[in-house]
C-alpha cells in the first residue's frame, strides 16, 4: 500500500540518482539515467515498461549481480557501493532469490539438487539432512511433491519455474527479484505463478520486486513502477494495494 504510515517508515531499498552506463565499442549507452526509487519492506513492487526501458538493469542492480555508474544504492540501510566483491556475493547468498524468464535451472540434474544448489554457497552450510528437508519442503509447498527426482527436460516450463522458485526460497532471503517471470508460461500457468508470489508476499511478507512488460501481470502487485528510456516516470497503486 501507498499510505501515511509506509512513506513515514524507512525503506528497504534506496536508490537515489542511480545511473548505468555501458559503451558499446567505445560509445557511451546510458541505460538508466537518474533512478530514485523506495522499495519497503513486504511490497511488492512492478517494474513495468517496454523493451530497453532500463528495467532489467534496475533490477540487476537491485539484486547486487552488477553496479552502478554512479548514484547511491542502500539495502537495509547498508551502502551497497561500498562493500567489495566477496561481501556483495555473500549479501546475495544471504538475502536475494532471482527467479528469470528462462529458468536457468541445470539441465541432467533433478529438481532437488537444483533446489539445493544455493545452499553449498552458503558460508555456513546446513547440515545435509536439514538441508534436504528444507528442499524437499519447498518442493512439496509448491505442488512437486513426486517429481523431485526428475530432470528440468522431464518437467513442464510450469513445473521448471516452481523448481526455479523453490530454488530461490531454499535461503530463506528477505528479498525476491523475479526477472519476467510469467514470459514463457501460459496463461493458467501465469496465474498459478502469480498465486505463489501473493503467498509469499501476503504470507511469509517477502520483498518482492517484479520485472514484467505485461499489465496484467502488475495487477497483482501492491506497487506499479512505470520506466521508460532509463527513467522512472510514474508509479501507482496496484490492484492488491
Amino acid at each position: 500500500m501507498i499510505g501515511a504510515e509506509l512513506r513515514a517508515s524507512v525503506p528497504f531499498l534506496q536508490l537515489r540518482d542511480i545511473r548505468k552506463v555501458y559503451y558499446t565499442s567505445d560509445v557511451p549507452v546510458d541505460v538508466l539515467r537518474g533512478v530514485t526509487l523506495d522499495v519497503h519492506k513486504s511490497e511488492l513492487v512492478a517494474l513495468v515498461g517496454a523493451s530497453g526501458s532500463g528495467k532489467t538493469t534496475l533490477m540487476n542492480l537491485v539484486g547486487c549481480l552488477d553496479r552502478p555508474t554512479s548514484g547511491e544504492y542502500r539495502m537495509d540501510g547498508r551502502k551497497i557501493s561500498e562493500l567489495s566483491r566477496d561481501a556483495l556475493a555473500e549479501l546475495r547468498s544471504a538475502t536475494i532469490g532471482f527467479v528469470f524468464q528462462n529458468f536457468n535451472l541445470l539441465p541432467r540434474t533433478s529438481a532437488l539438487e537444483n533446489v539445493l544448489m544455493p545452499l553449498s554457497y552458503s558460508r555456513t552450510p546446513l547440515p545435509r539432512e536439514e538441508a534436504l528437508d528444507r528442499a524437499n519442503g519447498l518442493l512439496h509447498r509448491l505442488g512437486l511433491a513426486g517429481r523431485e527426482h526428475h530432470e528440468p527436460s522431464q518437467l513442464s516450463g510450469g513445473q521448471q519455474q516452481r523448481v526455479a522458485i523453490a530454488r530461490a526460497l531454499v535461503n530463506k532471503p528477505t528479498l525476491l527479484c523475479a526477472d519476467e517471470p510469467t514470459g514463457n508460461l501460459d496463461s493458467a500457468t501465469t496465474q498459478e505463478v502469480l498465486e505463489i508470489f501473493r503467498q509469499l508476499h501476503e504470507e511469509e511478507s517477502v520483498t518482492i520486486l517484479l520485472v514484467t512488460h505485461d499489465v496484467d501481470v502488475s495487477h497483482h502487485a501492491t506497487r506499479v513502477v512505470r520506466m521508460m528510456d532509463g527513467k522512472v516516470i510514474g508509479e501507482e497503486r496496484g490492484g492488491r494495494a
